[in-house]
């Protein structure tokens, strides 16, 4: 979970959990800082007197907009759909599809889609030993 601030558009979702065991959604650009600030009571009123909290998942999701959409997008998910996102720890990819919000995210072409194809001949008779 590495957490790289140095850049302004580098913006994180992330899950905490409470001493209780709820989960609370928010987006940050220094997601450290960030519960340093919850913790202190100085975040989130939901997260006051509720600590010790824990950082339960983190995904760096680029620009501001889509980290909004995506915050928005999990605090409607049931309990168990957000437990299952603290359980697979996914890549943002499939956060955005496990959040229902596949449209947020462009996949990045594959590695192979960027290597042209390798022509393989046709089979033809076995070779003779030599």
């Amino acid at each position: 979970m590495s957490m790289d601030a140095s850049r302004p558009d580098s913006w994180w979702v992330y899950l905490v959990r409470t001493r209780l065991g709820a989960l609370y959604t928010g987006i940050a650009t220094d997601v450290i800082r960030r519960l340093g600030e919850h913790a202190g009571g100085r975040g989130a009123k939901y997260l006051r007197a509720r600590g010790p909290l824990t950082l339960a998942y983190s995904v760096s999701v680029g620009t501001r907009g889509t980290a909004l959409r995506l915050e928005s997008a999990i605090k409607r998910l049931p309990r168990a759909r957000k437990e299952n996102i603290v359980q697979v720890q996914p890549g943002l990819l499939t956060l955005a599809q496990l959040a229902g919000r596949p449209d947020l995210v462009t996949p990045e072409p594959s590695p192979s889609a960027a290597v042209p194809a390798l022509a393989i001949p046709a089979q033809g008779p076995p070779l003779a030993p030599d």
